[in-house]
């Protein structure tokens, strides 16, 4: 497994924009998949978005053509832009990375609130 640190939550008003980075601390394995997850109060957790080893992206319908997802490769670093905030982003947002061989890790989760 892993170690994920997650960082750049924050709280923004609507059509704010933030950036998540998650760099993976410990990784004796190569990683194939990373992307986040958000699961806000009284919802279950969801898929936000991922990208492969190849550079393959998904996304959540919700968030299609407001945020990106990236990698750095060399820092093992995922990253994802959040453009046009709005108050149903509102959650804790977790990074998720998938080792070779299919171990997976999870960070502790970081806050996103949008409000006015």
């Amino acid at each position: 497994q892993v170690e994920l640190e997650e960082t750049g939550g924050g709280s923004v008003q609507p059509g704010g924009s933030l950036r998540l980075s998650c760099a993976a601390l410990r990784s004796f394995f190569a990683i194939h998949d990373m992307g986040w997850y958000r699961q806000a109060p009284g919802n279950q957790r969801e898929l936000v978005a991922t990208i492969t080893r190849r550079g393959v992206t998904t996304y959540i319908d919700s968030v299609k053509g407001r945020f990106t997802i990236s990698r750095d490769y060399t820092e093992d670093t995922v990253y994802l832009q959040m453009d046009n905030l709005q108050p149903e982003d509102t959650a804790v947002y977790y990074c998720h990375v998938e080792e070779m061989f299919g171990t997976v890790s999870w960070g502790r989760g970081i806050q996103v609130t949008v409000s006015s």
